[in-house]
């Protein structure tokens, strides 16, 4: 059963960093590819970041890419989302999913979604 936790959210302002935290065991971020999404107030789901589990190879959405940075530490069995330069824009409940090879279609992931953490971006 593939079961992630994130956390990390908070309010910041514009300009600002946080850093996400996606949480599993061994085996799901081993044998599993693993992507963030997000989702604004009435938008749907989208994929932003993720990270191959065969070789660790980050990928990133156009709207992200610079400024999001994907990692993962496998001792401690979590995958960061380090975020900088937010903007409003960014404002969403973010979330982790994990898939077989990478994708940004939470269409594709194993197990089903955690509650997901609030990033609020606003001055």
């Amino acid at each position: 059963q593939v079961q992630l936790v994130e956390s990390g959210g908070g309010l910041v302002q514009p300009g600002g960093s946080l850093r996400l935290s996606c949480v599993g065991d061994k085996y799901t971020l081993d044998y599993y590819s693993i992507n963030w999404y997000r989702q604004a107030p009435g938008k749907e789901r989208e994929g932003i970041s993720g990270i191959a589990s065969i070789d660790g190879t980050t990928y990133y959405a156009e709207s992200v890419k610079g400024r999001f940075t994907v990692s993962k530490d496998r001792a401690k069995n979590t995958v960061y989302l380090q975020m900088n330069n937010l903007k409003p824009e960014d404002t969403a409940v973010y979330y982790c999913g994990a898939s077989i090879g990478p994708t940004f279609d939470p269409g594709l992931i194993f197990g089903s979604w955690g509650q997901g953490t609030q990033v609020t971006v606003s001055s």
